[in-house]
């Protein structure tokens, strides 16, 4: 199977990222965790190690042990980064080259295909500036897994939920599949 880093950016779709860590798992893939200081506000490091029986990087453990680069060492032989979910604010940094924490640095030193499935309230979703970095993201090579339309977090409706696991992990095989063309 393949080496997939996950990236989590701090949303209340958070708790979508451990389920699809746990499919990730199942379905044979060996997962290393990537969090931000925000994801970790919404769910902990100790789920994701719990169930990929890995060390989970956050910006706290950054450095830690032998691996100092660890933004740069996680993505050495990964098939995919999956940034699930990613904020706003995670794909700006993205679109922007923006390195101030370890998922954005991990980002920059990726040098594997990129998978994101957003995940903000509607209005953000639609803003200009989110759309334009989601069209910029693409156009550097990153695969969007569109989010769905429905209740969100705010009590808002309309788009910008997370796409379910079950969906992020159909993008994935569809895009290992790609790769290993």
């Amino acid at each position: 199977m393949a080496r997939l880093v996950l990236g989590v950016s701090g949303s209340i779709a958070a708790y979508k990222a451990v389920d699809l860590c746990s499919k990730c798992v199942q379905a044979g893939h060996t997962v290393d965790v990537v969090m931000t200081r925000m994801a970790d506000r919404f769910v902990r490091p100790l789920s994701f190690s719990a169930l990929t029986q890995r060390a989970v990087f956050t910006d706290e453990t950054w450095g830690d042990g032998d691996r100092p680069a660890a933004h740069l060492a996680m993505t050495e032989g990964a098939d995919l980064l999956v940034v699930a979910p990613a904020t706003a604010d995670a794909i700006g940094k993205m679109a922007n080259g923006i390195a101030d924490e370890i998922l954005s640095t991990t980002y920059l030193g990726a040098s594997c295909p990129v998978l994101v499935a957003p995940a903000m309230n509607q209005r953000m979703w639609r803003h200009p500036r989110v759309v334009a970095n989601v069209e910029r993201i693409v156009k550097d090579g990153v695969e969007i897994v569109e989010p769905g339309t429905g209740w969100l977090a705010e009590g808002d409706t309309g788009p910008g939920r997370m796409a379910e696991p079950a969906q992020v992990l159909e993008a994935i095989a569809r895009r290992l599949a790609k790769t290993r063309k």
